[in-house]
């Protein structure tokens, strides 16, 4: 998943219990207690989060897993993951029972199809009762921006520019809450993240320039928007094209100018307007070594000489 894998780690990082939060049960007390990293060095597998918690006083653990989009492998990693999981608990922990544990596979993009909210992984003989496990799915590019404005969090804003009914307006509303309620620190890591998700952009809603924009706008916001290698490419790269556009138009201006004042020259001394060919004579001489001088041969040169001058190539 590359910057967006990166990016989520980081924002997940910071607001732990905005993550669990969204997960446990709602009449239960969440408490935070930490991180749990393993990795499994000999398959190379790494599990993206794996958080310890205390809901309603009991130890649990909740794991999650950010997918890019819905594969039909994910339900076997996912019971990989676990196994990954469980193992480094006992390890961790010799003869203490290992917590429950809950895996939560957030899906950032993928078919329009609604998926559900359940996934499994099964194991058992056919014939046999399910033996396997269940993981929740968290489809959240098939979400609303209500939705993930209800989970109470600037953490879930972060996947606005996912949902299916983004807009314009409602990034505007998100980025005015994150600038609200977040630390200069986090704000970075949440604007790349806005960014980024909007790269991914599964119900093409084309937000991404119109984000930095809206960011941009924010006065107090220019100064941590360059510090983001990613932003700051995007805000260098549109000056440049605003300058570059700036510096055309003066250039057309000045040359219409300069057409216009000496094909009136042109017109006086020779007793006609100039043709097309002529006129673009005119401005690539006074390009080439500027008006003055192409004012003095119009002044001081014969009719006939005057147009041979101008038909010749313009040197430079």
């Amino acid at each position: 998943m590359g910057n967006a894998d990166i990016t989520l780690r980081h924002i997940a990082r910071r607001r732990p219990g905005d993550l669990a939060r969204a997960f446990a049960p709602e009449d239960r007390s969440v408490e935070v207690l930490g991180w749990i990293d393993t990795q499994v060095t000999k398959l190379e597998r790494r599990l993206d989060k794996a958080l310890r918690l205390r809901v309603g006083g009991e130890l649990r653990v909740l794991h999650v897993e950010f997918c890019f989009a819905w594969r039909d492998e994910v339900p076997d990693q996912i019971f990989e993951y676990l196994g990954f999981l469980f193992a480094a608990l006992r390890t961790e922990a010799p003869g203490e029972p290992v917590p429950p544990i809950e895996s939560v596979v957030v899906v950032l993009s993928g078919r329009r199809q609604r998926l559900p909210a359940t996934g499994k992984r099964r194991t058992a003989w056919p014939e046999r009762r399910f033996s396997g496990t269940h993981f929740h799915i968290d489809a959240v590019y098939q979400r609303t921006v209500a939705e993930l404005w209800a989970r109470g969090s600037v953490f879930w804003l972060a996947f606005a520019p996912l949902a299916r009914d983004a807009t314009v307006a409602a990034m505007r509303e998100v980025v005015a809450e994150i600038q609200a309620r977040a630390t200069d620190e986090e704000r970075i890591e949440l604007y790349m993240a806005l960014l980024v998700m909007a790269a991914i952009d599964p119900c093409g809603h084309n937000l991404r320039r119109e984000l930095v924009m809206l960011i941009e706008d924010v006065e107090t916001e220019k100064k941590l928007l360059r510090t983001i290698p990613a932003i700051g490419e995007m805000i260098a790269e549109a000056e440049r094209q605003a300058a570059q556009q700036a510096a055309q138009q003066a250039a057309q201006q000045t040359a219409k100018a300069i057409a216009e004042l000496l094909g009136r020259l042109f017109a006086r001394r020779v007793g006609r307007v100039p043709t097309v060919e002529e006129e673009r004579s005119i401005v690539e001489r006074a390009q080439a070594i500027g008006p003055v001088q192409v004012e003095d041969a119009l002044l001081d040169l014969e009719r006939d000489a005057l147009l041979r001058w101008l038909a010749e190539p313009t040197r430079r």
